[in-house]
């Protein structure tokens, strides 16, 4: 039987300076070409989940493995994992003064895949994303997320995705902070990097519904103090938008 794309079991996690437990046994399977949504309040624990599949050096694994395609990476630096075809959208991307966006994509794309790519052949390659994300031709030339507004520094990292075209990626709070409009270019962005490559799986961490509402997830999941505690379907999101996370003891 075929490995599911991506396995998370029994994870358990703390801060590196091993202060309290965040994770506290976290149980999650991505399937080839599904998107699975995580929500909770905050403080749950779903930023720190998303640090601890990428190997953040911040947050130590105590118990528990992640595997991708059958291999367990719990022990994986995090560029190992980022090869290997994991990828992170980032809550908050960071400024890297000095380095373009084309110069870091050309760095990136080479690492994840061995392809060294002139300047040129990555603009020519990556003209048709801006386009798609509504990107000017320009931005490719300034520097990583300085002066980006948020929408900018999202659809910058959704151009990341669709570059380097990970089979996993991890999508923490890529809502945050958006207008509609922009919400739902980023959104299209996504849904149009899976239509290229529909084995692609995601999980998506988020508060609100409307970014589920453009995705559709097959699956939702709640994490409440380190622990998933329900899953279902839509309507568990549906539910989260009109009452809150009272009936979860929140």
């Amino acid at each position: 039987m075929t490995a599911p794309l991506f396995e998370i079991e029994g994870l358990r996690a703390v801060t590196a300076d091993g202060g309290d437990e965040i994770l506290k046994g976290i149980d999650l399977t991505v399937a080839e070409g599904e998107i699975h949504a995580l929500m909770g309040p905050n403080g749950s624990g779903k930023s720190t989940l998303a640090s601890v599949l990428l190997g953040s050096p911040e947050y130590e694994v105590t118990g528990g493995s992640i595997k991708f395609r059958g291999e367990d990476i719990t022990e994986w630096d995090p560029d190992i994992r980022g090869k290997a075809g994991i990828f992170l959208a980032f809550q908050y991307p960071q400024e890297i003064p000095g380095v373009s966006v084309i110069n870091f994509l050309r760095q990136a794309l080479s690492a994840r895949k061995g392809i060294d790519l002139s300047v040129l052949e990555l603009r020519l390659a990556i003209m048709e994303w801006m386009e798609r994300l509504e990107m000017d031709p320009s931005f490719g030339e300034r520097y990583l997320n300085e002066g980006f507004s948020g929408g900018e520094k999202k659809r910058n990292e959704i151009l990341q995705m669709a570059i380097l075209e990970p089979e996993m990626a991890i999508l923490d709070e890529t809502d945050s902070g958006l207008d509609i409009d922009a919400l739902r270019v980023v959104a299209r962005g996504v849904r149009e990097v899976r239509e290229d490559r529909p084995e692609m799986g995601a999980l998506v961490i988020t508060h609100y519904q409307r970014l589920l509402d453009e995705l559709q997830p097959d699956k939702v999941h709640i994490i409440v103090d380190g622990t998933i505690i329900e899953s279902g379907g839509m309507e568990l999101a549906e539910e989260l938008e009109r009452d809150g996370y009272v009936r979860f003891g929140v």
